[in-house]
């Protein structure tokens, strides 16, 4: 925590000037870290400022899927906090951003747009767009770029044991459990890797 915390100082420094692309995604990045991982009380904030250096990385290059990706991830997760009913304004921008990614090159950081569109359909309510079936094509979609993803394995769980197929979801919490520790991504990993032995247990 206390290196993504220096991290974020050191980009938003540098982003301040309006024109450092990689400052402003990088900023980004580390707000959305620290909004899932910091203190409660400053986890808004952290989200609220990854979402402005995401939207100016994607004015700076709007063809990267860095700053679109970035957005929508701190948008997202700025949603969660905030509830249902307020969450759902913020719907129709996450998606966009996403799919404005899938666009530009989907393969991107192993299918992570594909993912992050799989937890969109299946977190947004059916009335506001949601599909069990569409979130499962874009899980199914981003683990051929990584078939290993403890990430998308684990959601792929989740939406398995919420459509009745256990048998299935405990497959898929067991490769999380199997699965390598991936260089670059090691605390999302072992965060996977934690919850999806808590979910296993809840499957017994």
């Amino acid at each position: 925590m206390t290196s993504a915390t220096r991290a974020a100082e050191l980009w938003a420094a540098r982003a301040q000037s309006g024109r450092d692309f990689e400052a402003s995604w990088k900023l980004a990045r580390a707000a959305y870290w620290l909004g899932t991982r910091g203190p409660e009380s400053k986890r808004r904030a952290a989200l609220d400022q990854g979402v402005r250096a995401g939207q100016q990385a994607a004015s700076l290059e709007p063809d990267r899927p860095e700053g679109h990706f970035w957005t929508a991830a701190n948008m997202g997760r700025l949603a969660e906090s905030y509830g249902l009913v307020q969450g759902l304004k913020y719907r129709g921008r996450v998606k966009d951003e996403l799919e404005r990614v899938v666009a530009i090159d989907r393969p991107w950081q192993q299918g992570s747009a594909d993912r992050a569109l799989g937890v969109w359909y299946f977190k947004v309510p059916r009335l506001f767009g949601g599909s069990s079936a569409k979130a499962e094509e874009h899980f199914r979609r981003a683990l051929t770029y990584n078939p290993q993803s403890s990430a998308t394995l684990y959601f792929l769980a989740e939406l398995l044991m919420a459509t009745g197929r256990r048998n299935d979801a405990r497959n898929a919490l067991q490769q999380v459990l199997d699965g390598p520790i991936e260089p670059g991504w090691g605390p999302e990993d072992r965060d996977f890797k934690a919850k999806a032995a808590d979910l296993l247990k809840r499957l017994r």
